[in-house]
């Protein structure tokens, strides 16, 4: 058998990984702000989501957003460079988890307006906490998250997040002027379609900007029509630091810590899964150490984020593919990213441009944009396979578990409150069914013991591939 040899340069030196190749800095400038573009949507819409929830203010909601650029560059950077044995050092980007949104919702309306972030911001940091301390363990525990079970609460993440961007494109609240009006749908209309034209037609760089472009060309349809008002645009701060609980000290409601909890549980998974896929992209296999890290990451990540007024971090798989389509995989590119992410933070008035964008034309591009949520779930659903049936019940009954508080709202009312804000969240709901389904199907009796040396990513029984 033959050994396996590092391979060295003429000089007799380690050839340097291209995950640890430093850029000139142009080209990390560059490629990272690809990276930026890449993900900038997707950060600023939760707070958007939860900030309209609970009612704040313009200039509240510019504080909001820039909060979260700014913590999601923390731990972009984090989790790049790393620190001692927290960081998966890979081109992995961290930013607000979308996961979080539909709970955070739910214990917005049960707790109102005034007490809804603190409660949030605490939960949020238990949760963190839980993370980082279960980061070493849950590497081991993850064969009962398999790709089934991922690709179903993905896909309702998107499903529960849709009837939002609907509400957005009627006008955002039924109290709004012209709320449901044809001129409001007609702008949300208008806009999605320049997000799908902006896919179809540009390329690069320009493409992966189609959503941004697309909410720019919305607003701007929407001076004609009356819907935009940039005037409070002048309040906002061009410079700032995070003022540290701005919107109060954390409060620590039990039911909202288990909601976020599971949220994270779900994060981790989703984190594991797409630092697996990054390692074999860049050639860096993601082992046991690897992911521990990097989970240790989104935890101290999450649980720092509230204090400047952030929420829950966790990987965005889109700039995984972005890796993959450019072929530049060093991580100190995603660092610069990271980089750029914390000077948006630190320029609120940038934040409050993006929070001045028409209710309408929110609407439209979010229905591209948690549709594609969606579509990331069915896609995995497709890898996972659906030829077993155990997989076909265990899809069909947690799916439809998860969208019955999506159907009727109101149908928990008549449960204890901590039953109300864990089943309220369709995702919440949906994943606690997928993940028992998951345990009774695949590793209960004799399933579980057919599973025994099966890698833990692939926990779930793999479809035939043919013969008889």
């Amino acid at each position: 058998m033959a050994l396996r040899t590092t391979p060295t340069t003429d000089d007799g030196s380690t050839p340097t990984h291209p995950v640890d190749e430093v850029l000139s800095p142009p080209k990390l400038f560059g490629t990272g702000l690809q990276h930026v573009a890449a993900m900038y949507a997707g950060v600023v819409a939760p707070p958007l989501i939860v900030g309209a929830g609970v009612g704040l203010s313009p200039g509240e909601l510019a504080l909001l957003i820039s909060a979260s650029l700014f913590t999601a560059g923390l731990a972009t950077l984090l989790q790049t460079l790393g620190v001692w044995r927290i960081g998966a050092r890979l081109p992995f980007v961290n930013g607000v988890s979308f996961a979080g949104v539909a709970p955070m919702l739910a214990i917005a309306e049960e707790h109102g307006p005034k007490d809804a972030l603190p409660v949030v911001f605490g939960a949020v940091i238990v949760a963190g906490v839980l993370c980082l301390l279960a980061a070493p363990y849950f590497c081991r525990l993850v064969r009962f998250f398999p790709p089934v079970v991922q690709g179903t609460v993905i896909t309702l993440i998107g499903v529960s997040l849709l009837p939002v961007a609907v509400n957005w494109a009627r006008g955002g609240s039924p109290g709004a002027p012209g709320y449901g009006s044809a001129r409001a749908v007609g702008l949300a209309a208008f806009t999605l379609g320049a997000v799908v034209l902006g896919n179809r037609l540009l390329r690069g760089f320009w493409q992966q900007m189609s959503l941004l472009i697309g909410l720019a060309v919305g607003t701007a349809a929407a001076f004609p029509l009356g819907l935009a008002d940039f005037s409070t645009v002048g309040d906002a701060q061009v410079f700032a630091l995070p003022s540290p609980f701005h919107f109060g000290g954390p409060q620590f409601d039990a039911a909202a810590i288990a909601s976020m909890c599971i949220v994270m549980v779900v994060s981790m998974t989703e984190s594991t899964a797409d630092m697996l896929a990054l390692g074999r992209i860049v050639d860096r296999e993601a082992d046991e150490t690897t992911l521990a890290a990097g989970l240790r990451a989104d935890g101290l990540a999450t649980a720092v984020s509230p204090v400047f007024n952030g929420f829950a971090c966790s990987a965005f798989a889109q700039n995984i593919g972005l890796v993959a389509l450019t072929g530049v995989r060093s991580r100190f590119v995603v660092a610069a990213g990271g980089g750029i992410l914390v000077l948006l933070g630190l320029f609120p008035v940038l934040g409050s441009l993006v929070s001045l964008v028409p209710q309408p034309v929110l609407g439209g591009a979010g229905i591209v944009l948690f549709g594609t949520v969606a579509a990331s779930g069915i896609r995995t659903l497709a890898e996972a396979g659906m030829e077993s049936t155990s997989h076909t019940v265990l899809v069909s009954v947690s799916l439809g578990v998860g969208i019955v508080p999506i159907a009727v709202p109101s149908f928990y009312d008549g449960f204890p409150e901590a039953v109300r804000t864990l089943m309220h969240s369709g995702i919440s709901a949906g994943c606690l069914a997928a993940v028992l389904l998951n345990l009774l199907f695949h590793h209960v009796g004799s399933a579980g013991r057919s599973l025994q040396g099966v890698p833990p990513w692939q926990s779930s029984p793999q479809p035939p591939t043919g013969g008889s």
